[in-house]
């Protein structure tokens, strides 16, 4: 199975969960992104591997048109639901890959995409896609969660990432991240950082998958006890395990 057919399985089962999901669905995160583009949110916008519509809708509210692209017929479905409950006619749905956008340059104001960069093989090459469609200094932005700096404990957090999602690859460190977007060709104009607690069971049970997240429990309970941190900050209290995502967004404009 190659990676996208992979991707494309795994968050068809997903889709229910991760739509009802309090964490991704948070408002202020959301709020946090399209704030961040700035007046590029009043003009055409793509929102690729937009999954369940979260941020889409929230573009819909002040965008003239919202894109909304994803590789899994299933969360283009759940956005379609989503922008629908909410009386958004302004919003196109199109099925497809990050990795060769089905449009022509230079046709948006602004393109953004959040949790999505650490399920791609070569989140290099979706930037340039994603700056390929932007016009001349409309904005891009990136939303996603980063591992640790230190190299063992990104290697541990993301082992520990695929193990509950095979379609993870691989997290960037937040240096990376920024690293690979200061080589496009771009201006960046915001950048942050910031922690999101999260529970361990609320975050295992997302992905449905009981023969997959048993022995991730065991594993993860282990290290908490253990007092390993994991780079996610793992914890244990009153016996309910503890971790955060570590969050990075990063907004540039085109040159």
């Amino acid at each position: 199975m190659d990676h996208l057919e992979r991707t494309r399985q795994e968050f068809s089962r997903q889709a229910a969960s991760f739509a009802a999901s309090a964490a991704i669905t948070d408002q202020s995160q959301v709020a946090r992104l399209v704030a961040a583009i700035g007046g590029a949110a009043r003009g055409r916008v793509l929102d690729v591997a937009c999954g369940p519509g979260i941020v889409t809708s929230a573009l819909a509210e002040r965008a003239q048109q919202v894109v909304a692209l994803d590789l899994t017929p299933q969360m283009l479905e759940k956005a379609r639901e989503r922008c629908s409950k909410a009386g958004q006619a302004n919003v196109m749905f199109k099925e497809g890959s990050a990795t060769a956008l089905p449009f022509a340059d230079a046709c948006f104001d602004a393109v953004i995409t959040r949790l999505s960069f650490h399920h791609f093989l070569e989140p290099s090459a979706v930037l340039k896609e994603m700056l390929r469609v932007l016009r001349p200094h409309g904005i891009v932005a990136i939303a996603d969660v980063v591992s640790a700096e230190e190299p063992d404990k990104s290697e541990l957090q993301n082992a520990i990432e695929a193990l509950r999602d095979p379609s993870h690859v691989r997290m960037l460190t937040g240096s990376e991240l920024m690293a690979m977007v200061a080589q496009a060709a771009v201006t960046i104009e915001w950048q942050e950082t910031w922690e999101k607690p999260r529970e361990f069971e609320e975050w295992l049970g997302i992905v449905t998958n009981p023969e997959r997240v048993a022995p991730l429990r065991t594993i993860v309970r282990a290290l908490a006890m253990a007092g390993a941190d994991a780079g996610m900050g793992l914890s244990l209290k009153d016996g309910v395990v503890h971790f955060f995502h570590r969050w990075q967004l990063v907004v540039a404009r085109k040159n």
